[in-house]
């Protein structure tokens, strides 16, 4: 974005025509932006923007499209609203139409019965780019559970993506260590985020989906450095191993197998989860599960992973049948009609409608984690409300990477600061939990089944929650004789009583 504010610069231009010149920019851009065209006595400068402040601020003149008719109004954006009620939404976090938009609750995840437990973590991770030689980040950790609700902030280039690409896999770290719960689905809706719709600008949306999820597995998910094997990972796989035979007689034998692959089964066996290998050269029938512990020695860590990931893709991909009619629906729930996500080229939509395609595709396997970078770019005041109404709604966790401060201080009320270091120069990431939220967001969820005794923050530091005692009036016939009997229990223990277990006579 820097790089075309620049060339447009170096062109003297008479008239500037500008397409959402703050998209991806920070604040300090941002801010850089609008006294660069307050500073232009010469020129004129015609713009198309959902940023409140950069409209209100620059612009003395409106020009507002209504029913496919240009309205045009002399005066900031301020002035424009008092004149025009309808248009109060660019002063609100909220649709001013009605308009709704709905994201599919993530569901059940096998093991885990608290909304504060981590189902991914990052521990002291650093990483340096192999054309760097200084690290781009440096002893980050955090960590995200279902209850998470977090804003990732910093400057431009600080390494805020970067850390991301850490947390989801696509890049390993040189330091440290990253874990995702193998059941947990994560959705990742990147900074540039056309890039995955760039090769099916002939397809509708609709299509674009059914392509994309169409043997259950997500055919646009990024390939991850943490699944791709390096050649002398390749050569350890190779290696034959032993294993341990016994015929009808109950007789013992040992044989050196080859693993060809792991077939993507996969089951639990006590404590310990077991793989489906298929050999070189036998049949199917051949197959044998295999404990995790013993692949991971032979070196077949990554292919579990995958597996891994795949079983968690396939049993949110498949809870709903990848029907037109229900494509439709979905793409309906986060703002795209039907005349757009069913019966339009991609290649004829506007960048927000784009946006909303990504971020539908994202949400179809019902994924227990958003992680959304720069969500708010291209989007409008009324979609950007909807948006918000979707994340507050949402029983998952949401990690947001965005500059714009309105919408992450109504949504986030945990933060990861990404800033350099000024002794070295290198970004580390500062992060602030709200304990408090996530003990009240777990309270209030209609799919919490069982009441919280603790939650975990960003830090992992866990806090213990307080909880709302009844008042003797408030409490059933049976509740009572539960109390006096704990009361009693106390007190014959030589335990101190409060004044609330105190008032029974």
């Amino acid at each position: 974005m820097k790089l075309a504010l620049a060339r447009a610069m170096c062109l003297n231009a008479d008239i500037l025509l500008m397409d959402e010149p703050t998209n991806h920019l920070d604040v300090m851009n941002v801010k850089w932006v609008e006294e660069y065209l307050l500073g232009l006595k010469d020129v004129t400068c015609v713009m198309v923007s959902h940023d409140t402040g950069l409209l209100d601020r620059v612009c003395n003149n409106i020009i507002a499209i209504e029913n496919l008719k240009l309205k045009q109004f002399k005066g900031n954006l301020t002035q424009y609203v008092e004149k025009n009620p309808k248009a109060k939404s660019f002063f609100e976090l909220k649709s001013s139409t009605g308009f709704v938009m709905k994201f599919p609750q993530p569901g059940f995840i096998e093991g885990v019965k608290s909304k504060g437990k981590p189902l991914m973590k990052m521990a002291n991770c650093t990483y340096t780019y192999p054309v760097n030689s200084v690290p781009t980040v440096k002893n980050v950790t955090v960590q995200v559970s279902l209850a998470s609700r977090v804003a990732c902030v910093g400057p431009n280039g600080v390494g805020k993506s970067t850390m991301i690409k850490l947390l989801t896999g696509e890049v390993v770290p040189q330091e440290g260590t990253v874990w995702k719960h193998p059941n947990a689905r994560v959705a990742y809706v990147a900074q540039h985020a056309f890039h995955h719709i760039e090769q099916h600008l002939e397809k509708t949306p609709n299509e674009y989906i059914r392509w994309r999820f169409q043997h259950g597995d997500d055919k646009e998910a990024l390939a991850k450095d943490t699944m791709v094997l390096t050649d002398e990972e390749k050569e350890k796989v190779k290696e034959p191993v032993t294993f341990e035979i016994e015929d009808e007689k109950g007789n013992k034998t040992k044989v050196k197998w080859r693993i060809e692959k792991l077939t993507g089964g996969r089951k639990q066996v006590k404590k310990e989860v077991e793989y489906e290998v298929q050999f070189v050269g036998m049949s199917y029938n051949s197959n044998r599960y295999v404990s995790a512990s013993k692949l991971a020695k032979w070196g077949f860590s990554k292919h579990m992973l995958v597996v891994d990931e795949k079983v968690a893709q396939r049993a949110g991909a498949f809870s709903t049948p990848l029907t037109t009619a229900n494509v439709e629906k979905h793409l309906e729930d986060v703002g795209l009609d039907k005349e757009f996500g069913t019966h339009t080229r991609m290649s004829a939509l506007s960048g927000g409608q784009k946006v909303k395609v990504v971020i539908a595709a994202a949400m179809w396997a019902l994924p227990h984690i958003v992680i959304l970078d720069e969500p708010t770019n291209y989007l409008d005041r009324d979609s950007l409300g909807a948006l918000a109404g979707a994340i507050r709604t949402y029983e998952g966790g949401v990690v947001m990477i965005t500059h714009n401060n309105e919408f992450c201080s109504a949504l986030c009320p945990e933060t990861w600061l990404m800033q350099k270091d000024p002794a070295d120069g290198i970004a580390q990431c500062n992060c602030k939990g709200d304990a408090e939220w996530m003990a009240k967001a777990a309270k209030e969820s209609v799919q919490a089944a069982v009441q919280l005794d603790e939650i975990t923050d960003a830090l992992g530091n866990v806090v213990k929650i307080e909880k709302e005692k009844k008042s003797k009036d408030k409490m059933s016939r049976k509740e009572k004789k539960q109390a006096e009997k704990i009361r009693k229990a106390k007190i014959a223990r030589g335990e101190a009583v409060s004044s609330d277990d105190e008032d029974w006579d």
